[in-house]
């Protein structure tokens, strides 16, 4: 057996490059039949940074992990519809060198463990689902909210009331959403996820099921996930994003009303308040070049800055919704939602009026503002920041842009969150293209270029990210660890590791290609 995958640097990699002392692990996984199991993740946990390496079992059922910082560990597989024994409390020492073979028992597969899209396709339709769907798959899936609990009639009323009156997310009343529509979604919750559910006992009793399943290629085995647990329950963060000194700031779009920093070489993980009485729904925390950090809070319609010496947020009102940040190099702050742009030196808003409805955000060489409109009929736009003049190109499908990416080369890549498709423009022609993605119904939400030229996007729907290489219109999908990841956007570090938050899993991370050997 030689295992193709090598963990190559972790976060904790001494800044002059060389590999600090390390643990490493490998080992086997066989299935029930004895045989080599391939694509299961092998998950080892430093208890102590409250850190998990997950990797593929490779086609020979092989799996390595190196440079694993000392520590406590337990190492389990996940592997949908098979369960085996975790290890706990496996010491290892700098050097130490563990081998840990895996053999899998069959398991029933539960409801929580599949997509959000197998949920959509193989729940029951009943009254109230269609508008489950709508409204509540803006923030979250099913799995970890609603599929990993059980509650009767009066217990999902509550929940229904806390997300419409306290964290007023897609339940609120701008959104239209009635007392009739919260009763229908009451009634289908409580027929899918109480004592007295009509669900099959798993999905995998269903015909369909089969049919649903992600077929995972021998390229895509040779992805690497590295999380941190976020320091509380639900925290929801949004995105992970390095400042100048290699530190990770995330937005907590939950109850907390925080932001946190996290130390990915020690695992801690710090939060700072923002003074908003209420839900803030903090999307966006973006490190700002002078140490601060500018922050937008969604709920509240507000810009805040964390100012390093006093580690304080101020907050600053605005009338329009405030969703993700860009620092421009004039010092100004531009923020989608409405776009607006925001002058800390005045303490002035500027509204952008031909563009009252936009979402992904980015800046070009020329330092313009280029921006999405992720609603029915959106398009891709660019304003002047000096005229704020804005031009739009109209994408051949309606389907709602949503994140965008501008290249070294100035051309404009954005994603397709309804059409499930990757957009581009080319600013000189004035030209919009499209491609497919190698499934319906992906729902593409994060979207970032890394430095080989490649894009790299989640799904949102279907428990998968992806690389798309502009160069043949290919993609490549991987699996994730987790179910329902909810990842919002991308940001690399000076590794060129792309990081990611997953809301509904309370974690931050990042990913990368492994070197084979």
């Amino acid at each position: 057996m030689r295992p193709s995958r090598l963990l190559v640097a972790l976060a904790f990699t001494a800044s002059s490059g060389s590999i600090a002392a390390a643990a490493g692990m490998t080992g086997t996984v066989s299935g029930p039949d004895g045989e080599p199991f391939r694509a299961a993740f092998v998950q080892a946990r430093n208890n102590d940074l409250k850190m998990t390496v997950s990797v593929l079992s490779d086609n020979k059922g092989g799996f390595r992990i190196n440079d694993l910082p000392a520590g406590n560990y337990t190492i389990r597989i996940r592997a949908v519809g098979f369960k085996a024994e975790a290890i706990n409390g496996k010491k290892l020492g700098a050097d130490e060198h563990l081998t840990q073979n895996f053999s899998l028992q069959k398991a029933p597969i539960r409801w929580n463990e599949i997509s959000q899209l197998q949920g959509e396709e193989l729940l029951p339709d009943a009254p109230g689902k269609k508008t489950w769907i709508a409204n509540c798959f803006g923030c979250h899936g099913f799995q970890s909210k609603m599929a990993s609990v059980v509650r009767d009639e009066d217990g999902w009323r509550d929940r229904v009331a806390f997300m419409r009156e306290a964290m007023k997310s897609s339940l609120g009343d701008r959104r239209g959403f009635n007392d009739a529509q919260a009763e229908e979604v009451v009634s289908y919750l409580t027929a899918m996820f109480s004592e007295d559910s009509k669900l099959p006992k798993s999905p995998a009793d269903l015909p369909a099921y089969a049919g649903t399943v992600f077929k995972v290629s021998d390229e895509a085995l040779n992805i690497v996930y590295v999380d941190y647990d976020m320091p509380g329950a639900n925290r929801f963060p949004w995105t992970a994003q390095p400042d100048k000194d290699g530190l990770f700031w995330t937005p907590e779009y939950g109850q907390a009303n925080k932001i946190s920093r996290l130390n990915a070489q020690t695992g801690e993980v710090k939060e700072f308040p923002a003074p908003n009485i209420g839900p803030a729904l903090i999307h966006s925390a973006v490190p700002s070049p002078d140490g601060s950090v500018w922050l937008t809070e969604a709920g509240s319609k507000k810009l805040g800055h964390w100012d390093p010496n006093t580690q304080a947020i101020e907050e600053y009102q605005d009338s329009w919704r405030k969703h993700t940040i860009k620092i421009h190099p004039d010092g100004r702050i531009w923020s989608t939602g409405g776009l607006t742009v925001f002058d800390p030196k005045t303490k002035t808003y500027t509204h952008i009026a031909d563009a009252p409805n936009t979402y992904g955000i980015d800046l070009d060489s020329k330092k313009n503002v280029w921006f999405t409109e992720m609603m029915k009929g959106g398009k891709v736009g660019v304003v002047d920041p000096v005229s704020l003049k804005v031009t739009k190109f109209t994408p051949p499908t309606d389907g709602r842009p949503r994140r965008i990416v501008v290249a070294p080369d100035d051309v404009v890549w954005f994603a397709e969150f309804d059409a499930s498709k990757i957009g581009r423009v080319d600013p000189k022609s004035g030209t919009v293209q499209e491609f497919d993605l190698p499934l319906p119904h992906t729902k593409p939400y994060a979207l970032k270029m890394t430095r080989d030229g490649k894009l790299w996007y989640s799904s949102e729907s279907r428990d998968v990210i992806g690389r798309f290489d502009p160069a043949s219109g290919k993609a490549l999908e991987f699996p994730l660890p987790y179910s329902d990841n909810g990842m919002r956007d991308f940001f690399p570090d000076g590794q060129g590791r792309l990081w990611y938050a997953s809301p509904p899993n309370n974690k931050v991370g990042y990913f990368y290609m492994a070197v084979s050997q």
